[in-house]
């Protein structure tokens, strides 16, 4: 299961963004729609030092992923990248939305479960509708919602992992807050 990091929107902390970084997540997804360019320049150029070996992605800054070398989540209203300019990560908010996000790297299918002002979660059971018809092609993670108490509640071969933000940011050790979601999604 791929484990993608959401930060939660509250600036650069260096020895929280370190402990989520080294806790096992496998991406590390900078979202900080209040920092500046040269401030996120900067986070992201810390985090790829600080562990090169998590995938690190940047919210709605194609400069910055560029300047770094890694992925771009572009939000809802973000304009067409061309293809192949960086690796590309999308929402999902309706399944209609599928066909011309095919060629993402990722998607993030939200909000999954109740999530402060995401409006209507999409639940178990109309994700798994979606997966079971979804072809192959960009690695699909939920998102909203997502903890310890319903992860193993949406398994699908076809989903590969989850992308949290309050799991892992608001326990007060987030590597065993990500060892307790990996071993509850594989159960």
């Amino acid at each position: 299961m791929f484990l993608l990091a959401l930060t939660p929107g509250t600036g650069f902390d260096s020895a929280k963004w370190g402990a989520v970084l080294r806790s096992g997540v496998d991406g590390f997804l900078i979202r900080e729609r209040g920092m500046g360019a040269r401030a996120m320049l900067d986070a992201a150029r810390w985090c790829r030092l600080e562990a090169p070996e998590v995938e690190l992605w940047v919210g709605g800054r194609l400069d910055i992923a560029l300047a770094v070398g890694c992925g771009l989540h572009a939000p809802e209203a973000y304009p067409e990248i061309p293809a192949g300019l960086v690796p590309l990560s999308r929402p999902l908010h309706g399944e209609n939305q599928f066909e011309a996000r095919r060629g993402c790297a990722q998607l993030l299918i939200s909000p999954l479960f109740p999530s402060p002002g995401k409006g209507e979660p999409w639940g178990a059971a109309r994700l798994h509708r979606f997966l079971d018809l979804a072809p192959a092609g960009p690695r699909l993670l939920a998102l909203g919602g997502i903890g310890e108490e319903n992860i193993g509640s949406f398994k699908h071969p076809r989903l590969d992992g989850a992308a949290v933000i309050r799991a892992i940011w608001d326990a007060q050790d987030p590597r065993d807050a990500v060892s307790r979601l990996k071993d509850a999604a594989s159960r």
